[in-house]
């Protein structure tokens, strides 16, 4: 793809922001159609049940893998240049940034992009969340909280300067990464036909993963015929979200990818809510579910940000190029997802019962 017209035209800074206003106009439809969320699928699957939410979930990080390896066996992509890649991980930040945001996405009824999603609905819940998420992150990245985080993160960090990368430590070959998305493609598509799941919602699932190559694949380009360095990422909301918020704050503030995302998912959210005549405003049920919701989203904006990524960025992200910090922090956010709705959400039924 020729971008450098674009760049003549419009200059490096915007062209960016406009690859992340596309990557997220992608990501937001496909997200609010098929109803995506790694909160739902953890609850599913702590409760026994490997539903529809489980099969939505697992065709979306397929898809981003077989999308994002395809890319880079193709050379469309080096996985090694990400920006997750090529800076050290963080064990002790995946682990107990993993283990909060997981906690927290249960308290607050949906992961950092679910509320986004959620919000260009017209749900008042995730506006409130979602700015709770965004302020704990950027205090955590540069503010009162980023000495704790410094802490925290730097107790277990990766050898060699830069993240793990899974499939050369494993020592499979190149085609590794895209044969096991497909095999976990086909469980998925399994898993959909026992639950009945539509032909439609799988496509847009399967956009949801499909976003993440396109994020990849346009910064990427971007990068080989930029002057100045540009960062390799995709999808995430830990930092895009502070960063969107400082933007709206700072007039100096400069465009990036990051700066296009968050409006780009709010915007496809939106649109896709408003052909299915799906906009519809709804507030918090209780006091109880208000104070969960906003203790949820402070754990995820910490949590996020010392985790190096949200349920998106880590979970499907970083995990698609298989960073070894990337899946150690997903694990953990199943894990404390799972610990959570156990003893939170189950006892708080089991007690009404």
């Amino acid at each position: 793809m020729d971008i450098i017209p674009l760049l003549e035209r419009i200059g490096e800074a915007p062209a960016a922001a406009l690859f992340g206003v596309l990557t997220g106009l992608v990501f937001g439809v496909a997200a609010q159609r098929s109803r995506f969320c790694l909160r739902a699928a953890t609850v599913e699957f702590a409760r026994g049940r490997m539903g529809d939410k489980v099969a939505v979930w697992l065709l979306t990080f397929s898809t981003a893998l077989v999308w994002v390896q395809a890319a880079a066996l193709t050379g469309l992509m080096r996985p090694d240049d990400a920006r997750m890649m090529a800076v050290p991980g963080s064990w002790s930040g995946a682990i107990i940034g993993g283990l909060m945001f997981g906690a927290g996405m249960v308290l607050a009824r949906g992961c950092s992009g679910r509320l986004l999603v959620l919000a260009a609905t017209g749900n008042l819940r995730s506006v409130v969340s979602g700015l709770i998420f965004a302020v704990v992150a950027q205090m955590a990245l540069a503010g009162w909280l980023a000495p704790a985080r410094d802490r925290l993160a730097g107790l277990w960090v990766t050898e060699g300067g830069q993240n793990l990368n899974l499939l050369t430590w494993a020592g499979l070959p190149q085609w590794g990464g895209l044969a096991l998305g497909l095999g976990i493609a086909v469980l998925a598509l399994e898993l959909s036909r026992r639950n009945r799941i539509g032909p439609a919602r799988l496509i847009f699932a399967s956009g949801v993963g499909f976003s993440v190559a396109v994020g990849y694949y346009l910064t990427f380009t971007l990068a080989q015929v930029a002057f100045d360095p540009v960062t390799i990422e995709s999808v995430t909301f830990t930092g895009p979200s502070a960063g969107t918020l400082m933007f709206t704050l700072d007039r100096a503030a400069i465009l990036d990818f990051d700066i296009g995302l968050v409006p780009g998912v709010f915007l496809g959210a939106f649109l896709a809510a408003w052909w299915s005549r799906e906009l519809k405003f709804q507030g918090f049920e209780s006091e109880v579910n208000m104070r969960k919701a906003m203790i949820g989203a402070a754990m995820m904006g910490f949590g996020g940000m010392l985790a190096g990524g949200c349920a998106i960025g880590a979970g499907v992200t970083g995990g698609s190029i298989f960073a070894g910090t990337a899946l150690m922090a997903l694990f953990c956010m199943w894990v404390g997802a799972m610990v959570t709705d156990l003893l939170v959400d189950q006892r708080a039924a089991a007690q009404a019962a």
